[in-house]
């Protein structure tokens, strides 16, 4: 709850919207973002990882740790991926992210 909070919160402040969000228990976060042409997807990026991770290690000091590295451990991937899709592709996008949800759900 904090961190999809923190990520509408991000985008918000920088001028874009988030239309569909997943947080898989596996790991990775599905977003389907909205955002003007002037602004690029590394630096939205860049945003919702460095922020969100700054929030959530000040939050729960408890992740900057794990049992194998003791310290300055980085809470995500420096990998992503960014696909631009027209309004055409947006349903596409949008019910791939909610099959996400029921795919984590029946792994339950």
């Amino acid at each position: 709850t904090f961190l999809k909070r923190t990520l509408y919160e991000i985008a918000s402040k920088y001028g874009f919207t988030i239309a569909h969000m997943e947080i898989g228990k596996d790991d990775h976060i599905h977003l389907l973002v909205s955002a003007p042409l002037e602004l690029s997807g590394t630096n939205i990026m860049r945003w919702l990882k460095g922020i969100s991770a700054w929030q959530l290690f000040r939050k729960c000091p408890e992740l900057q740790t794990s049992h194998r590295k003791k310290q300055d451990r980085h809470l995500w991937s420096p990998s992503y991926y960014v696909e631009s899709i027209g309004t055409v592709n947006e349903q596409a996008v949008a019910k791939y992210i909610d099959d996400q949800r029921r795919k984590e759900v029946n792994l339950e």
